[in-house]
This record gives structure tokens, C-alpha cells and sequence, in this order.
């Protein structure tokens, strides 16, 4: 990188070959094997090394920046800002910006891109996996997202504090979907449970893939993730701990996911024994455990009920009920 550019950058931890962005597999990128022949020629872009694929479309990328509704005062975090199609339009509307990326060139494309203009000053670049980076503080997140990164990059933004206003985040259309679902549809997942425990989620428009470069096998959706404050007062181990159960088998009767699964009864059996001895609690063994989280299914209504058709409020009473007899998912 030439030594005039000013721009802040860090690295986040050490780039070594084992701490690269790894690519995705097809079913969870922008179809990374469908480069074409003059992109892959293009020593900018690294498509089978980073999954990148760039957002070319000016409509669209400007249609992402207004949908945040930007304030002068406001601090944005970008993930994965390639060459910065998005990155300069935040900056003019923006006080600060940080952006995440993973490709030390695309960094330097992005540096070079602000050089010498106003903008610069308020650019700060991390290079680094943005799952092991350190987050600062910011308002708005926005990120055009490397899509093998999409689920830790919703949980760990949905786990910063303090609380952001909102993200408007560009994913796979059936990732996207997911997120969108609502009980009892096909794609009501474990996915979607976990974060709408926590935020709001919105449709923001379809993006085709010819607004790429190199256009992916898949389309794109973006979305508006907007948490919920105050928190609901739910430990995000114990519900995921609890989804991670009840969706293994989502069309199959809750008993059966607790009872049919290897393992699921010995694992809560000793977290409940770990729970009683940290409060010095006596173990209750008069009622064999097996029998007691029955007890618990079949009083709360909940044993014959398919997770796919379970909404948040279900899980919650189900949650509650196993946390009252001192079971715990996590």
C-alpha cells in the first residue's frame, strides 16, 4: 500500500494463510465457480480464496444506504466492503465509518478509492475475519455479507453492546427467507426463532444477481434487522440450547426430539446436576429424571407439538417450565 495513504487501517489478528476467509460452499455463497473468464483474470479479485463478489448495481447500492436513513451524527459499521461501492455513499452521509475486510488488496483498493478526498478522515479500515474481530461502537451496521459468514454475523452483532438502532444487511435470498419466516411455514427454522427472539425483521427489496461482479449462482435479498430494546431478559445459550433440541427433528412431536435423540436426556440430566451443585442444592432422584422432563412436556401442552409449527411464546413457556424444575440447555 503506498505509504501517502493515511487512512486508519488495523489488523485485527495476525493474517496468517489458516486465518483467511475461507470459501463457502455453493449452497451459502454467491456461487463462487461461475467466475467469468476476464474476472478471473483480475488480480483485484480472489473469488475461490474470499467468495467475492461485488456489488456493481449503483441503484442498488445507493437504495441500501437510503433504506439506513443515515444521520450526520451517526458512527456505521460496514462488513466486507470490496471496493467500496457502498463505503463512499455511506461516507457522504455518515460521521464515521469502520469497515471489516478480510483481503488485504481490497483494503488497499478501498484506501486508494478515498485518497486525498474528505472522505478519508473518516474512514478507519480493519483488516481481519470479522468473526474474530473486536466490534466499536456503531449505530448502523451495513455490509453487502460475504455469505459463509451470515449466521455468526447476525449473532454477533445481535450480541454487541450497547445496542445498535438498526442493520441493513444483503444475504443469499434463502438465507434471507429464513430470517423472514414466521411459524408453521416451510422455512421456519431454528434460525428463525433465534433472532426474532431478539429483533425485527424486515424485507427490504430482491437484488438480482447481474448486479454482481461476477454474477453468483444464487439471488440476493436485503434485510432489516432491527433489535429489540430493551433485550428480552433471555439468556441466548439457554434458547438456542433449547431450538437446537426441539428443530433437530422440526416436523417430528417435541417428545420424540427429547426422547428419540442419543444423548439429549444425559446431557440435561447433567446440567441439572451442575445447576444443584453450584447452589448446593440436594439432587432430587426420587422421580427418575427421564420422567420428569415427560412431566414437564405433557404439563405445559407442549409433547405433542411440532417445532415447525411452535411460535417464540411456545418456546418461552416451554423454556420457563424446564428452568423451574432447575434444567438448564447450556
Amino acid at each position: 500500500m503506498p505509504r501517502a495513504v493515511s487512512t486508519k487501517i488495523s489488523r485485527s489478528h495476525d493474517l496468517s494463510a489458516g486465518s483467511l476467509r475461507p470459501a463457502a460452499a455453493k449452497s451459502d455463497q454467491h456461487g463462487s465457480n461461475q467466475n467469468s473468464s476476464a474476472t478471473t483474470k483480475n488480480p483485484i479479485f480472489n473469488t475461490d480464496k474470499f467468495g467475492q463478489h461485488i456489488l456493481k448495481n449503483p441503484l442498488v447500492a445507493q437504495g441500501i444506504v437510503d433504506k439506513a436513513n443515515l444521520k450526520p451524527t451517526d458512527m456505521v459499521l460496514e462488513v466486507g466492503p470490496g471496493t467500496g461501492n457502498l463505503t463512499v455513499r455511506i461516507l457522504e452521509k455518515a460521521k464515521k465509518t469502520t469497515v471489516v475486510e478480510m483481503d488485504p488488496r481490497m483494503a488497499a483498493e478501498l484506501s486508494k478509492r478515498v485518497q486525498g478526498k474528505p472522505e478519508q478522515r473518516k474512514l478507519e479500515i480493519m483488516i481481519g475475519d470479522f468473526v474474530k474481530t473486536d466490534l466499536p461502537y456503531f449505530d448502523v451496521c451495513i455490509s453487502n455479507t460475504p455469505y459463509q459468514i451470515s449466521s455468526p454475523l447476525v449473532f454477533k452483532i445481535l450480541s454487541h453492546r450497547p445496542l445498535f438502532r438498526c442493520a441493513i444487511l444483503m444475504f443469499q435470498r434463502e438465507f434471507a427467507l429464513r430470517l423472514l419466516a414466521r411459524p408453521g411455514s416451510n422455512l421456519w427454522c431454528r434460525l428463525s426463532a433465534n433472532v426474532q427472539l431478539y429483533a425485527k425483521v424486515d424485507h427490504i427489496m430482491k437484488v438480482s444477481r447481474n448486479s454482481f461482479r461476477p454474477p453468483p449462482q444464487v439471488e440476493s435479498s436485503v434485510v432489516r434487522i432491527t433489535p429489540l430494546n430493551p433485550p428480552p431478559p433471555i439468556p441466548f445459550e439457554e434458547f438456542d440450547g433449547l431450538t437446537r433440541i426441539v428443530f433437530t427433528r422440526r416436523n417430528k412431536v417435541v417428545r420424540a426430539c427429547f426422547f428419540g435423540a442419543k444423548g439429549v436426556l444425559d446431557m440435561l440430566e447433567a446440567n441439572y446436576k451442575v445447576w444443584c451443585a453450584e447452589r448446593e442444592v440436594m439432587v432430587d432422584d426420587s422421580v427418575p429424571f427421564s420422567q420428569v422432563v415427560d412431566a414437564i412436556l405433557r404439563d405445559t401442552g407442549c409433547a405433542d407439538n411440532r417445532a415447525a409449527k411452535m411460535d417464540i411464546d411456545d418456546l418461552l413457556k416451554l423454556l420457563a417450565a424446564f428452568h423451574e424444575k432447575g434444567i438448564h440447555f447450556s
